[in-house]
Order: structure tokens, then C-alpha cells, then sequence
């Protein structure tokens, strides 16, 4: 029989495998660039929160114009945006349709309409959205047979 001194030398001397010390190093970097990813999300999440120079904050706007317009939206117009947001991802399509539904509520308003149109659903879906997604707008509209030349001055801001 081994004495306990022998066991206990044996045991401390073993270093794990290097495919071991790998894979950990591996998943550390994993998880710290899941980390980053999802701090910066939040951090764009806390800046719409701050507060602007009329003390209300970017998301606090965006309820206003859409609670405010809320009696305008019919049926067709909420299926219009509904097909608009459709290429969003999945975890980001109510967030963003929020972001679009306000400031097609606030053109809505500004314009004095009765019911969103789906001349407002895109100028809003234009003016809310960054110019990388106007290509998806333009094949949309065309795939809908509708003449997107009116809204040609706003996609060329």
C-alpha cells in the first residue's frame, strides 16, 4: 500500500490536459464577448432613457406619440406595419415597430389625418429606420404595386 504522502504527491504534480486549459480558455472568451455584446445593447437601452434638454427622455416621446395616435389606427394600417417590420429579427420586431408606430403616429398627428394611411405607415417607416433598410422598403413597395417616387426626397436625406 502507497503511504498517503505518495498519493497526495502524485495528485499535485498532474497537470490537467492541455485540451482542457484550451477549451476554458476558449469559453472565457465566449462568454466575455457575449457579455460586451449584450453591455452595449443596454447601454443603447440607458441613453433612451436619459433625459433631453424638454426633460423627456427619447422612449418617453415614443409613448406619447403612440398612445396619442393610438384612436387613428385601423385595422389595415396595423397589418401594413405589421408587414414593414417583418425582416426585423424576431427578439427585436416589437421594439422596433414601437420606434416606427411612434413616429408614424407623430406624421399622423402633425399632419391633422383622421386615420393612419399607408402614406404615413411609410414615410414614418422611412424616417424611423437607418437608410440601410430602404432597399428592403423600395422591393416592398414595388412587390406591393405601390409607386415609392412621392417619398424619393426622404430616402435621399
Amino acid at each position: 500500500m502507497k503511504s498517503t504522502g505518495a498519493v497526495l504527491g502524485y495528485l499535485s504534480s498532474s497537470a490537467p490536459p492541455s485540451w482542457f486549459m484550451n477549451s476554458i480558455a476558449f469559453w472565457g472568451w465566449v462568454m466575455l464577448g457575449l457579455m460586451g455584446i449584450g453591455g452595449f445593447f443596454m447601454f443603447r437601452k440607458f441613453l433612451k432613457v436619459l433625459p433631453k434638454a424638454d426633460g423627456k427622455s427619447k422612449l418617453d416621446w415614443q409613448n406619447y406619440w403612440v398612445e396619442r395616435s393610438r384612436p387613428l389606427w385601423t385595422d389595415e394600417a396595423k397589418a401594413f406595419l405589421d408587414e414593414l417590420v417583418q425582416p426585423v429579427p424576431g427578439p427585436f420586431r416589437d421594439i422596433a415597430k414601437h420606434s416606427i408606430a411612434a413616429e408614424i403616429g407623430k406624421i399622423a398627428i402633425e399632419d391633422h389625418a383622421k386615420a393612419v394611411t399607408k402614406d404615413h405607415c411609410i414615410k414614418g417607416y422611412i424616417v424611423a429606420t437607418p437608410k440601410r433598410d430602404y432597399k428592403f422598403l423600395m422591393n416592398f413597395l414595388q412587390k406591393k404595386e405601390i409607386d415609392y417616387k412621392p417619398y424619393q426626397h426622404l430616402i435621399n436625406k
